[in-house]
């Protein structure tokens, strides 16, 4: 059973799923706006909330926070300089999940996931 438990797997290794995190993490926030599966949309959410919190700070150090996540330098600074200083005044809930059909291969969940 997986009562309380903390998150999900989707069917990867740590690494993997790190990966998969990562990549899609940096697909939201150069896009704003990505089709991916409801699973994996809702485990994206938490990673992107937190990194954008982060960011919210706007210094040097969250800089370096953001970059050791994404190792991405074109998606932190659009991350740190153009997308968190639109939440400033919010205290969470920077993306949105909407579902959107069932993907015809395997017949699972697809949902947009798009910042707020």
């Amino acid at each position: 059973m997986r009562h309380r438990h903390g998150y999900r797997k989707l069917n990867r290794t740590s690494a993997h799923r790190a990966a998969l995190l990562k990549n899609l993490s940096i697909a939201i926030i150069t896009n704003e706006k990505i089709e991916t599966t409801l699973a994996k949309a809702k485990e994206l959410r938490s990673y992107v909330e937190k990194l954008i919190t982060i960011a919210r700070k706007g210094d040097s150090n969250a800089h370096r926070a953001v970059f050791a996540s994404l190792q991405c330098k074109e998606s932190t600074n659009k991350l740190v300089t153009d997308i968190a200083p639109r939440y400033a005044e919010r205290t969470g809930g920077y993306t949105r999940i909407t579902k959107t059909r069932i993907r015809r291969g395997d017949a699972t969940g697809m949902a947009f996931i798009e910042l707020v």
